[in-house]
């Protein structure tokens, strides 16, 4: 029986003894079931799954977010936190830097988002996702708040997913939460807290309708979660992008340092016989030497994102907290991320990638030409309406023997038909589309053969779907 009709089976990791289980406290009346409650929440404004969004105070309203907050118990000032923002790596750096410090015996809490399968992936503890049960018992709390905001001011989807991240941080205690941005920086809801440490990971052109055209715009929103005398770590960027966050942390009264200048970083790609095809890193910063390391994510941008996580390792260091770098560095090396670069069927090769902008694409394409042998690479692919999809489609020209066009269950999607049409004006390459990945995944089936890889990829919704294919009994 063929992979397509046999699906791989879920298998759950057991649930870690340190997330302290609470008694069910739902109040009479209130949602009775996780199912429940995920159609309640199906009722709130979800700006993720919106084609067009106006990027403003009445959209993205810090002030709302506060009065949840405030209502619950202020959750946010109960743990210390490490933020992200950037275009491109966040996930990954968010990954990295949480295995490092629980592998240093400290429990940390991981928001993140969007996520692939399952919402609870967005709110984790040392590497455990949050039950139905303690998510249905934190919403529960959280109901008569949200009840009492009148129409226009209804909290969003993703302010609710926050705040209840932010209760359950604080109720288990975490040492540490590795906490990501959602959408640019500034207005974000994650953009109450008081971090350690501030990340920047690499910035570059998406979400141009909300945070501009202009680079110099996207990096003065993303550095729009500097805080005073929080210290500022960041990725070497684009000119114009470095000298807004500089400018930006002067007057955040932030101290900045960018990797690969003000502390000392490099890395090269090497194969070898052992460890096949992967990355190595320099890096030298006040409190560590790392030389030679091995990157365990694969692409030489996940080089330069590693070295990111581990200059915020540096500035955990100076501010006190106890890493062992050996530990650290074995936390390190255990770290694989679901969606990117992820295979998830042998026969035939199914890799999957939420790469979603033109950078994302053009790393994807260079990382699978570096590490992954191949005859033929038939890439499906899907995206956003609102993305920049002629930038996209040129990377997905030099990679793709063969392209199909699809959508996800998203009303952003960009129709197929119009993908394809674009693709072969652009390249004078002809192209297939259909509506369903079900339908795209029969069709590179059919035309694949043992050497051939599928690469379904351009959003993290259609690699999320493929996952569920994949996944289902």
């Amino acid at each position: 029986m063929s992979a397509m009709a046999a699906l791989a089976t879920k298998t759950k990791s057991s649930t870690k003894k340190r997330v302290t289980k609470k008694r069910s406290s739902r109040p009479s009346g209130g949602l009775r079931s996780y199912s429940t409650a995920m159609r309640f929440l199906e009722t709130f404004t979800d700006y993720e799954r919106m084609i067009r969004v106006g990027y403003n105070h009445t959209t993205f309203n810090l002030s709302r977010m506060q009065k949840i907050l405030s209502a619950v118990g202020r959750p946010h000032r109960k743990f210390k936190s490490v933020h992200i923002a950037g275009t491109k790596g966040k996930g990954s750096c968010a990954h990295m830097l949480a295995n490092m410090l629980q592998a240093c015996d400290h429990k940390v809490g991981l928001y993140t988002s969007p996520h692939l399968v399952d919402m609870r992936e967005r709110i984790m503890i040392d590497g455990q996702m949050i039950e139905e049960s303690e998510f249905l018992r934190l919403l529960n709390q959280l109901v008569p708040v949200l009840r009492s905001f009148d129409e226009k001011s209804r909290p969003t989807f993703f302010e609710i997913i926050t705040t209840i991240g932010f209760m359950y941080f604080a109720e288990q205690k975490v040492d540490i939460a590795i906490i990501e941005t959602g959408l640019g920086g500034r207005l974000d809801s994650t953009n109450v807290i008081k971090p350690e440490v501030c990340a920047i990971t690499s910035i570059s052109y998406d979400h141009t309708y909300q945070l501009g055209n202009a680079l110099s715009s996207i990096a003065e929103e993303k550095a729009g979660i500097f805080k005073s005398g929080v210290p500022v770590i960041s990725v070497p960027q684009h000119s114009e992008v470095k000298k807004v966050l500089v400018k930006s942390a002067k007057s955040a009264k932030a101290p900045i340092k960018f990797t690969g200048e003000d502390i000392d970083f490099s890395y090269r790609f090497e194969s070898s016989r052992s460890s096949g095809p992967h990355t190595r890193i320099c890096l030298t910063a006040e409190h560590g030497k790392y030389e030679h390391l091995p990157v365990p994510l694969p692409g030489e941008h996940q080089a330069i994102n590693c070295g990111l996580v581990l200059s915020v390792i540096d500035a955990l260091k100076a501010k006190g907290w106890e890493i062992d770098d050996h530990k650290a560095l074995e936390g390190l090396a255990k770290t694989r991320l679901p969606g990117r670069m992820e295979i998830i069927c042998d026969d035939p090769r199914i890799l999957i990638d939420g790469a979603h902008n033109p950078a994302s694409i053009e790393a994807l394409i260079r990382t699978i030409g570096q590490h992954i042998s191949y005859d033929s690479m038939v890439v499906i692919f899907g995206c956003a309406a609102d993305k920049d999809i002629d930038g996209m489609l040129e990377y997905v020209s030099m990679g793709a023997d063969k392209v199909i066009f699809t959508q996800s269950n998203s009303v952003r999607s960009a129709d197929p038909e119009d993908l394809a049409i674009k693709f072969e004006e652009r390249t004078g390459r002809m192209a297939q589309w259909t509506r369903t990945l079900r339908e795209a995944l029969r069709i590179a089936n059919s035309v694949v053969t043992t050497g051939d890889i599928i690469c379904v990829t351009g959003s993290f919704y259609l690699a999320g779907e493929a996952k569920r294919i994949f996944t289902e009994r």
